[in-house]
């Protein structure tokens, strides 16, 4: 229960409570590496091409296309990269690291695509839109063209049917022994994290309760994803190369994905669907966090033929440079819209912002965290911090990542770390004071509300104990 001695305005802060700000710092406008650069990077990816194939909407009434798509096809790549890791054959590659590092990214990727897809379960515009196959109606016939397997039969019922996609790698990773292991695991895998959801993915997994089949390789088209397996510099002799190809064509799809997601959190807001925008937001936090994963799989690659291959291609980084990051123009966009997000606060609070620089803002939220009238708002703004906070910790760990691959002396971003300068633009995206300085604030007062009623309440005790 509240008190009814909480302020119902900001109490002044206390010396204990002052935050400082060094004059110096200034946070920067983020752009674009130069747009040279950020061609030659969309070139060597094929970028292009991948985004005619994110692009694509067959399925006009399945809201969630857009947005399914991209991370289907994210997760075929990873398939792909298993079979290329598994592929190495130079004795010194770590293949057991390899393997625990990929079989996790892939759980992490069926985990964000299995949010998506339950809330079509939940959202009745978007329930039965999906292009899916039922096969619990074949009464167990199988078809010819040896795309679906039947599970089990029970004797007097109707036999349970699951669909196989005949393009994915999956199915096939399943029968070469080299990766039979993590196959089955990625399989049990989607098998697990798909039960919330009205239908499965058919990529092989059991389908124990013979739910209905997404039609992957319609969605996904793994065919024409694997056709862009040859990047434009393929006759470089380097194996590194197809892991630094795969990788970024990962970290790109999921990026496209925040992208969409990110348009949808805006038309929630501005409709005031505020627990579904809020799930949207926790969901964008854990892309955050899976694109800081992906980049993290370059610590796994040998440095030796890296920095050959940095060569090869003609990687270079001059003072003048941006860090490698932002060649990429859609990470720069998702970082910019995930920090436009804190012009929403205001709106969902129902404030306007005081021109004089007033705390209405900062108010408004002590009364909402107050009177806990509305806790769907209250949802909200903890996802947006959230947004922050993994946002700036990817580009603190992509800082580390830089300086431990290339080595500090060759990688720009990493001078920082080796003189009091603050001025490049990954630290100004951490370094740089919170987004939500109204959130921030009330936090900070209701927290000195409480140590000032527990020091109070303790002195009252300690008062009639003497007594």
């Amino acid at each position: 229960m509240v008190s009814p001695d909480m302020p119902k305005k900001s109490p002044k802060f206390s010396n204990k409570l002052q935050v400082s700000i060094p004059s110096a710092f200034r946070a920067g406008d983020l752009s674009s590496a130069p747009s040279p650069e950020c061609s030659a990077y969309e070139y060597y990816l094929r970028l292009s091409e991948l985004k005619k194939l994110w692009d694509s909407r067959e399925f006009p009434n399945w809201k969630n296309e857009s947005l399914i798509r991209p991370a289907l096809q994210a997760l075929e790549l990873t398939f792909r990269f298993v079979s290329t890791v598994l592929s190495d054959p130079r004795p010194y590659a770590n293949r057991r690291e390899w393997k625990r590092r990929l079989e996790s990214l892939t759980t992490n990727q069926i985990q964000l695509v299995a949010i998506l897809c339950e809330e079509e379960e939940e959202e009745g515009e978007m329930r039965g839109t999906a292009p899916i196959s039922d096969l619990s109606l074949s009464n167990g016939v199988l078809a010819r063209d040896g795309s679906c397997a039947e599970v089990w039969k029970v004797p007097g019922a109707t036999p349970v049917v699951s669909r196989t996609s005949e393009a994915s790698l999956l199915p096939r990773l399943a029968t070469w022994p080299k990766s039979e292991d993590i196959a089955q695991k990625i399989m049990y895998s989607i098998e697990c994290e798909m039960r919330g959801c009205p239908y499965t993915l058919g990529l092989g997994e059991p389908n124990l309760v013979g739910k209905p089949n997404l039609e992957y390789d319609l969605v996904c088209k793994p065919s024409e994803l694997h056709s862009l397996k040859r990047n434009p510099y393929d006759h470089v002799e380097n194996y590194e190369n197809q892991t630094l190809y795969t990788t970024s064509q990962i970290l790109e799809s999921w990026i496209y994905t925040a992208q969409q997601l990110l348009k949808r959190i805006a038309e929630r807001i501005e409709e005031r669907d505020l627990e579904k925008a809020s799930s949207d937001c926790w969901l964008l936090e854990r892309i955050w966090k899976l694109l800081a994963d992906i980049e993290d799989l370059h610590l796994l690659m040998d440095p030796d033929d890296f920095l050959r291959l940095k060569k090869q291609l003609s990687i270079k980084s001059s003072p003048e440079s941006e860090p490698f990051c932002f060649r990429s123009r859609g990470l720069v966009e998702i970082t910019k819209s995930s920090k436009d997000l804190k012009h929403k606060v205001p709106y969902l609070l129902g404030v306007e912002v005081d021109p004089k620089g007033g705390p209405r803002v900062q108010e408004a939220v002590m009364k909402l965290y107050r009177e806990k009238v509305g806790s769907e708002k209250i949802h909200l703004l903890q996802a947006l911090q959230a947004i922050e906070s993994a946002l700036k910790r990817f580009f603190y760990a992509y800082k580390q990542v830089m300086v431990m691959v290339m080595g500090s002396s060759e990688a720009r971003v990493s001078r920082p770390l080796l003189s009091s300068d603050s001025t490049d633009s990954l630290s100004q995206i951490f370094m740089e004071p919170t987004y939500y300085p109204s959130l921030d604030a009330a936090k900070t007062f209701l927290g000195d509300f409480w140590d000032h009623q527990h020091g109070t309440y303790a002195s009252n005790r300690s008062g009639r104990a003497r007594k």
